[in-house]
């Protein structure tokens, strides 16, 4: 039986390159996506055409804490065995203080910080039975913080030590490790960074150029099989200084 692998947030940019890459490397994926519906159907077709029934989809709002159970049930009746869980989805864009509100502050916790510690909580018995792993897609402002984004940089800081807390709780069944990306795709939000904002992270970057989502992806694949590992955040962020 090849291994299972749950990956949230999965049909497009980063997840969408986590999915390929697992993939490629022998995994069936359970590819969960919240709006992107078309992506993620045509994203499993792609890859179900190499090697058939190898990825199926399921959609879920992580908003939603019922949802969250629905999809880890969901994930585990694929194939009837989960092997490794990728906490990618995230919710980010800018609340600057002064105008911070209640509910993107529940709605950058629910996603970065609430969803991967309950999917993680619907899923440990299952991937202690298969001496699984999870990866957390976290973020280099959980280091460094960032202005005009506190609630998400304090929602990732929060995910940063869910991972070395649950990798003592799960151990030694479970390894539990974190991706920490840097400048990697400029984000997508209403606005967007200005030019000059993507010219000073660069400079403080300092291999000066913007990594790839297949950076990212191949330390997700390191992590799930470096069974000697657990409880570590890599930064895979080109060098960043804060």
């Amino acid at each position: 039986m090849k291994p299972v692998a749950l990956v949230t947030g999965a049909a497009a940019r980063i997840g969408a390159c986590i999915v390929r890459r697992l993939h490629a490397a022998g995994y069936c994926v359970v590819l969960h996506y919240h709006r992107s519906h078309d992506k993620a159907t045509a994203l499993a077709a792609e890859l179900n055409a190499v090697r058939p029934d190898s990825v199926r989809i399921v959609q879920a709002d992580l908003q939603d804490v019922a949802a969250i159970g629905q999809l880890a049930t969901a994930a585990l009746t694929a194939w009837g065995r989960i092997d490794l869980l990728v906490n990618n989805a995230s919710t980010f864009f800018p609340t600057p203080l002064g105008t911070i509100t209640t509910a993107e502050w529940d709605n950058l916790l629910g996603s970065n910080a609430r969803a991967p510690l309950l999917l993680s909580q619907h899923l440990h018995t299952a991937l202690r039975t298969s001496h699984g792993a999870i990866v957390n897609i976290i973020d280099s402002t959980s280091r460094y913080g960032l202005a005009q984004f506190i609630p998400y940089a304090m929602a990732k800081a929060a995910l940063a030590n869910m991972t070395r807390s649950l990798a003592r709780e799960l151990a030694p069944q479970v390894r539990v490790n974190g991706v920490a990306p840097g400048a990697i795709l400029w984000p997508e939000y209403e606005g967007g960074t200005k030019p000059e904002e993507q010219v000073a992270t660069l400079a403080r970057t300092a291999l000066g150029r913007l990594g790839t989502p297949e950076d990212i992806a191949n330390a997700v694949l390191f992590l799930a099989q470096a069974s000697y590992v657990t409880g570590q955040i890599i930064k895979v962020d080109g060098g960043v200084r804060s």
